[in-house]
């Protein structure tokens, strides 16, 4: 019983958002062979290996959640049922009264050493881009961020279960960024990681990557490629055409809006 106060006072300190704390205390019984018992509060040990009866009882404040008998005798009556439901109940508060002077409700911040679960949900269709050949996505995406783990249901809810809360961000973000869907007019800015003779192409995060044809680098003629952007440089450009998970990139089009 020990364990439900420890674990109760434990979540509330690491700001898990409990509605209410819970305590625990055993209950015991000693019977003489003329017939008398005497129920004990928090039994000890020697009292529990010589006496009749384990009668655990946990809960909070407005009433009991949880409870377990051992008995070593035939049975016990309702008189002695009641009495340690009675004692329980008295121990259970006046553990409760403790635990609130010491921490009257959860904190409000989760703990900097507290487990994180970051959730999204993406399509099911989609399932197999973030999970990848083998695994390898989903692994590298593991690797990358130092999230402990990422599972993911057939309804399309993905759960990022990380040491803290940096590294399950990590990892939503690159989940986020795999699946998001570009939409024309949408401003992106990424590196260019390839120069081709008709343009060049630029990553967008996610194993995703745009294009930018040589016709949409800037206004007016381009006889090179590389004398408008270079290999390695950031630019910022305008989605002007996401189809069929091809997306067409354009420099051209944001100096048109100014």
């Amino acid at each position: 019983m020990a364990t439900v106060c420890a674990a109760s006072l434990s979540l509330m300190d690491a700001g898990v958002p409990m509605k209410k704390p819970a305590a625990g205390i055993a209950m015991g019984l000693i019977t003489g062979e003329n017939g008398v018992s005497k129920v004990l509060t928090d039994l000890q040990g020697p009292e529990d290996h010589h006496g009749d009866m384990d009668f655990k009882v946990a809960g909070t404040k407005d009433g009991i959640t949880a409870m377990q008998m051992d008995v070593k005798i035939d049975g016990i009556t309702p008189q002695i049922l009641r009495e340690g439901l009675t004692q329980a109940k008295k121990a259970r508060l006046q553990i409760l009264d403790y635990v609130n002077s010491v921490l009257a409700e959860p904190r409000k911040q989760v703990s900097a050493f507290a487990p994180v679960i970051l959730t999204i949900d993406i399509r099911p269709d989609q399932i197999g881009e973030v999970i990848g050949p083998g695994g390898k996505i989903i692994n590298g995406i593991i690797a990358a961020t130092g999230a402990l783990s990422i599972d993911i249901e057939q309804t399309g809810k993905v759960f990022i279960a990380a040491a803290d809360y940096d590294k399950a961000n990590a990892a939503l973000s690159q989940v986020k960024s795999i699946v998001k869907e570009f939409m024309p007019g949408e401003i992106i800015e990424g590196e260019v990681i390839k120069i081709l003779d008709f343009g060049a192409i630029v990553n967008l995060g996610g194993g995703r990557d745009g294009m930018i044809h040589v016709s949409e680098l800037k206004n007016g003629f381009v006889e090179k490629v590389e004398d408008v952007v270079k290999l390695g440089q950031r630019v910022k450009a305008k989605i002007i055409k996401a189809e069929n998970g091809k997306i067409g990139l354009s420099i051209k089009a944001l100096g048109a809006e100014k």
